[in-house]
């Protein structure tokens, strides 16, 4: 048998990359409880905790952790600019063979960690998503989630996920430094990582234990709203971002082909007397809503397209770095 090489001081086995937004009572307890689980595990690791323009104690507390222990990294963003970018900078940073990513809320389990560690590393998955098949969350959060998910699978074609949005994630390292996770596309990480060619994407049921200290950051149905947008943003850039005259320029065909037959209709039963319907007011209503409709898609298209290439999509002010 082929002797494994030993690792050296620079060997990270797993990078914990964990988003806050004023979590200063939880985070103590939740590093605290990372370190006894990686401790008995034998694993070698950091933690990365991303204050997320957080106004309470957050940062203090992580410069605390940082002062005792040297796997602690932390980066401060001076505002608040959401989950997705705090996980992008986390990702640049991390080290680890395997990432994973979790909630500073302590609703996520430090437990779970060996076992996805392991389906990474030895089930070979690319990606594996937590899956809180029992939640406590109040109405408000889990019927949109429900909803979000069922059209997320159609969307998506991840048949085998059942909670997308779950905060408990798996990465190999290659599939973290290989997809660029920006605006609020956090929640479509597994998709993300299929478009870029990662393909072998697992699913673990995972423990959820109820919010320990204050109240959700993230409730209500903007949450819901916002996710549906976002999904067909990804879904639209995915299929024609790269071709997008292939999409316009049927339609644009298919437009122009229905028009003018309308308009050939139209000034034929102008001549014999058989048609007036121009005389109707919602004949304009309609015609006027149909074009304001496409050009606020195409707007919105656009603009992402835009968005996409923007060299300063992904620059964020970072105050501090540990």
């Amino acid at each position: 048998m082929k002797k494994q090489p030993e690792k050296t001081d620079t060997d990270v086995d797993i990078s914990v990359v964990i988003p806050l937004y004023n979590e200063e009572e939880s985070i103590p307890e939740l590093f605290g409880w990372i370190e006894r689980v990686m401790d008995e595990n034998h694993f070698s690791y950091e933690v990365i905790f991303i204050s997320d323009g957080s106004t309470d104690r957050s940062w203090e507390i992580i410069n605390e952790l940082k002062a005792k222990s040297a796997r602690v990294k932390g980066i401060k963003f001076r505002r608040n600019y959401g989950k997705s970018p705090a996980l992008y900078c986390g990702f640049k940073e991390a080290e680890g063979d395997v990432v994973i990513t979790m909630d500073a809320d302590l609703q996520d389990s430090p437990d779970e960690i060996p076992e996805l560690y392991r389906m990474i590393k030895e089930e070979r998955y690319d990606v594996v998503s937590g899956y809180k098949q029992k939640r406590y969350d109040p109405l408000s959060k889990t019927l949109p989630t429900k909803l979000f998910n069922a059209t997320a699978r159609a969307v998506s074609g991840i048949k085998n996920l059942h909670d997308f949005n779950c905060g408990l994630k798996s990465y190999r390292r290659e599939v973290v430094k290989n997809i660029e996770v920006y605006g609020e596309m956090h929640r479509y990480m597994p998709y993300l990582a299929k478009q870029a060619g990662f393909d072998r994407i697992g699913e673990k049921v995972v423990h959820h234990q109820a919010r320990k200290y204050g109240s959700s950051k993230f409730m209500g149905w903007n949450r819901f709203v916002n996710g549906y947008l976002d999904l067909l943003t990804l879904w639209f850039l995915s299929t024609f971002g790269k071709k997008p005259m292939h999409v316009f320029g049927f339609l644009g065909t298919i437009m122009f082909f229905i028009g003018f037959v309308a308009a050939l209709i139209l000034a034929v039963g102008k001549i014999l007397h058989l048609l007036w319907i121009t005389d109707s007011a919602f004949f304009y209503i309609s015609l006027t809503m149909m074009m304001m409709g496409t050009q606020f898609f195409l707007t919105g298209f656009l603009g992402d397209l835009i968005s996409r290439s923007s060299t300063t999509r992904n620059d964020y002010q970072i105050e501090e770095t540990i």
